[in-house]
């Protein structure tokens, strides 16, 4: 448990981004030195993806661990027994059911949804960018299957 104080949480909670986090800047730059040109934060699509390539029609969200769920039994475990723990869980399971509901649209659209977890991004850069080429790639040549 912290030792903060209201004023101190609020505080660190206001200094929290919703947009142009490291996580996607840390990708974005990577992408852009590699000749890849995107849309940032695109308000046309639901979710406002974080990055997006219009002519491959791919969507790529960048998502924090606690904000979206990962290990979700094990976070929520957690949470119950902190404080404010209530709303945290509500917030969170809110988050998640937001994000399938994101992703069922968007696929709906024609759209390939990618979501990676923001210690993937600053650990494994690489093999996102990676993972994104090879989308990219389907996209301009046609996957296996339709071939």
């Amino acid at each position: 448990m912290d030792n903060l104080t209201p004023a101190q949480r609020r505080k660190n909670m206001q200094n929290i981004r919703s947009s142009n986090t490291k996580i996607e800047e840390t990708l974005r730059k990577v992408l852009w030195h590699e000749g890849f040109r995107y849309r940032k934060n695109y308000k046309a699509l639901p979710g406002k993806p974080d990055i997006v390539f219009t002519k491959y029609k791919i969507a790529i969200f960048c998502d924090g661990e606690f904000f979206h769920g990962k290990d979700w039994d094990k976070l929520k475990q957690h949470l119950e027994n902190s404080n404010n723990g209530e709303y945290w869980i509500k917030k969170i399971s809110g988050n998640k059911e937001r994000d399938e509901e994101v992703n069922k649209e968007l696929l709906n659209m024609g759209w390939t949804v990618i979501r990676f977890w923001g210690k993937d991004i600053l650990k494994n850069t690489d093999e996102c960018v990676k993972m994104i080429k090879e989308k990219i790639f389907e996209k301009k040549h046609g996957s296996a299957e339709e071939n």
